[in-house]
């Protein structure tokens, strides 16, 4: 069954439309099933209807001309109860309704099976049988399980439009994608993908008229290709071994114009243009091959594909857009990637970066926290959506919803346009009152701290007004490197931190990489990241990197009392004991080296990060060893609620607003007021005004956040009052999920005024 599954599976998605290839899977269930009827039905939610898209032994005139509603006949119901139904006798069932359109009156026995994408069913997929009869628990299965395997591709399918292919001269419609949210804001853009890699499996077809100049432009870039692999194979010399050789023989004789290219240009005639023509071709054979059971014709499947995706490049490279072959951005860029990275967003012109799209991560990845750094709006889990169809599109991203449009038309643009005027015009009124004291109405003051580590100039603009660094990320400088920094290479960067504001906390966190952020000079292959070898637990298998980077910022303290050294992944007592004996190691070392030239090394407050669940136990007797707490809320989230905050498929399950979570912060904070011991609050959390608030009101009285979000908060804090949020609190606690909670305080924020910051979540 599953060889079959397969052969379907691939025959379909080498059909270009969706309606096309939805007639074709319901001939080849029909044919492989031996059953006398298939037909597919997709859901239209905006007239609560199946309508009937393909199907095999009914009726064709009736393929989008039947619309059954979602509580109407056999189909309906399928989609109700969200499983198979199998009946012997159809007409007989009391939810039966007869459609004359279909023409089925002769069939009776009835199998059906929701086809359901993200917890959403997107149609129906049934077989029917002439005689009465009661389908086996196979063909029950077989059903159940093509219906999982295709309902990922109608989904991609109806986002990108698939079944409304357009020419190659006409601009695409306006396509709305759904991504996660990942950091608040709204942008119009032009999307910029630098240095994109174009690849068949990422290219949507397109069909041309231009029939002559589309075989030109696959001839030139075949003869292109053929230049290029020959100076490959000549620069390799005669030292290749036998299957190299044969490689090599292979992409020559693909080459030949009776080979591949009859076929490319036979599609082309058919009105692809160069590069969809090539891509159905190809992916059609490299299908084939892959299917065979002989391993080396599995093998040429890859050739096929990298042979090919080396003449889509050619033909691509006259035909992309200036954006993509150039260093020019527009002012109005958002960047667009597979997967966005801190080197990335250094090295990209602020000035001119609108918006972030990231076809990979997700609310809570490092990119998103990243972007939230800088003030961006950001979109990412875009999951399958092809580079190609954002590149030098316009594009609106919302990054309240994590909402892309692309092309939007011109009314919606309008619509846009306005939203972005109000966005902007509450900023301004936040913004005139930014140098405000953070204490509440009633008289409550709270301590507000930045996260700094991407762009020093840009935070330190935003630290003028908090009360100093709460968490500075030492492991960005590092991701943009490819070696590790010498002492003094931290040593320049740390002292630049400490000096300018000598009179403000600095925490600076060590080394904390591993999970999902990278070195790739140090690269770390595990399968499960985020429970693995990262933070403290690879510093420590590695003291001399740990001992390099708290030297750096014990030399850069000196003559200064500011330094506070954060310790990031602390899952055990050992752990710190270990750290303290290395940071005192290295704090002789340096007060030795220091005193010969006279200078004064005062001793740095060390602190430890909560963010394992294990700490909360044992916080008595961590107080007894640190000076102080920092709660990561990020990491705090992802291990109480075992939800990887990268998946996609499980990052609605993620929420620091969770009831459980916030009963673990509240013991936090209780118990490290029994402590004596200060607690300071530096995930994502403390930055946005719904989990400020509730923060204050268990007792939190310093909050780090990243600089952008800076004077929202303060704004908030100087609205509310502090005895009111407190009354607040039990709601909260007791509340059965993360939106009852944001319920609970939206509505506040609304009672006080402060409805513009609700808006999606804010």
């Amino acid at each position: 069954m599953l060889t079959t599954l397969k052969r379907i599976v691939q025959e379909v998605n080498q059909i270009p439309g969706l309606e096309p290839a939805l007639a074709r899977l319901a001939t080849l269930v029909k044919e492989t099933m031996k059953v006398d009827s298939c037909a597919i039905y997709l859901a239209d939610y905006t007239q609560q209807v199946m309508v009937l898209k393909a199907t095999d032994g009914l009726e064709k005139s009736a393929v989008n001309k039947v619309k059954i509603g979602f509580n109407e006949g056999l189909i309906g119901l399928v989609g109700q109860r969200e499983e198979p139904l199998n009946i012997e006798n159809a007409p007989s069932h009391p939810r039966f309704k007869h459609f004359e359109e279909v023409n089925e009156d002769k069939f009776f026995a009835f199998i059906g099976t929701p086809i359901i994408h993200q917890r959403k069913v997107l149609g129906v997929m049934s077989m029917q049988q002439k005689s009465a009869r009661r389908f086996s628990e196979d063909e029950e299965a077989f059903l159940v399980t093509l219906a999982t395997q295709i309902g990922l591709e109608i989904a991609n399918a109806e986002m990108l439009g698939s079944s409304d292919l357009v020419n190659e001269d006409t601009n695409f419609s306006q396509k709305n994608i759904n991504g996660v949210p990942g950091s608040s804001g709204l942008a119009l853009g032009r999307g910029v993908v630098l240095n994109m890699k174009h690849e068949l499996n990422q290219l949507v077809v397109k069909k041309s008229r231009a029939h002559k100049e589309e075989i030109d432009l696959y001839r030139k870039a075949v003869e292109i290709t053929r230049s290029q692999v020959g100076l490959l194979s000549d620069n390799l010399g005669d030292s290749l071994p036998e299957d190299v050789k044969a490689i090599f023989q292979l992409y020559h004789q693909l080459l030949d114009a009776n080979s591949l290219g009859r076929e490319v240009e036979q599609k082309i005639r058919e009105g692809w243009n160069a590069a969809s023509s090539l891509k159905l071709v190809v992916e059609s054979y490299a299908a084939k091959f892959a299917a065979m059971e002989d391993s080396y014709m599995q093998e040429r499947a890859v050739d096929i594909v990298d042979l090919s995706n080396r003449i889509l490049h050619n033909i691509m490279d006259d035909t992309s857009s200036p954006i993509a072959r150039s260093s020019a951005i527009p002012k109005d860029a958002i960047l667009v990637a597979k997967e966005v990275t801190a080197p990335m967003l250094a090295e990209f012109p602020a000035e001119n970066l609108k918006a972030i799209v990231s076809i990979q991560g997700s609310n809570n990845s490092h990119a998103a926290i990243l972007a939230r750094a800088m003030g961006v709006p950001a979109v990412m889990g875009l999951a399958k959506v092809p580079l190609g169809i954002l590149n030098n599109a316009e594009l609106f991203v919302d990054g309240y919803s994590g909402l892309v449009v692309v092309e939007p038309e011109n009314q919606a643009k309008q619509e846009f346009l306005q939203l972005i005027a109000e966005e902007e015009a509450l900023v301004k009124r936040i913004s005139s009152e930014a140098d405000a004291p953070s204490a509440t109405l009633d008289g409550c003051s709270m301590t507000l701290l930045v996260n700094a580590g991407l762009s020093a100039g840009l935070e330190m603009e935003g630290n003028k007004m908090g009360a100093g660094v709460g968490l500075f990320r030492t492991e960005i400088p590092f991701m943009l490197r490819e070696r590790f920094p010498s002492e003094h290479e931290q040593y320049v960067l740390y002292r630049e931190l400490l000096e300018a504001y000598p009179d403000k906390e600095m925490t600076m966190r060590t080394l904390d990489v591993g999970g999902d952020k990278p070195l790739s000079y140090f690269p770390i292959n595990e399968e499960n990241p985020f429970l693995g070898w990262r933070g403290i637990r690879l510093t420590l298998d590695h003291p001399e990197i740990f001992l390099v980077q708290v030297r750096a910022m014990l030399r850069a303290s000196i003559g200064l009392s500011n330094l506070h050294i954060l310790l990031p992944m602390i899952s055990s007592i050992s752990e710190v004991d270990d750290a303290k004996r290395l940071i005192g190691q290295a704090f002789h070392e340096v007060r030795e080296e220091a005193s010969k030239t006279g200078g004064i090394l005062s001793k740095p407050a060390i602190g430890v990060m909560l963010e394992v669940p294990a700490v909360i136990f044992q916080l008595p007797q961590i107080a007894e060893r640190v000076d102080f707490f920092s709660v990561g809320t990020n990491d705090l989230t992802q291990y109480l609620l075992a939800v990887d905050r990268n998946n996609t498929r499980v990052s609605s399950l993620y929420s620091s607003y969770h009831p459980s979570v916030l009963l673990a912060l509240h013991q936090i904070v209780k118990s490290s007021n029994a402590c004596s011991i200060p607690v300071t609050v530096c995930g994502e959390l403390a930055g946005e005004p719904a989990g400020a608030l509730i923060l204050m009101a268990m007792g939190y009285r310093k909050l780090s956040m990243n600089a952008h979000s800076l004077r929202k908060i303060n704004w908030v804090i100087r609205n509310v009052e502090e005895a009111e949020l407190r009354g607040l609190l039990d709601q909260v606690l007791t509340s059965k999920g993360p939106e009852d909670v944001k319920l609970i305080v939206n509505n506040y924020l609304e009672s006080k005024g402060l409805g513009g910051l609700v808006r999606a979540g804010a």
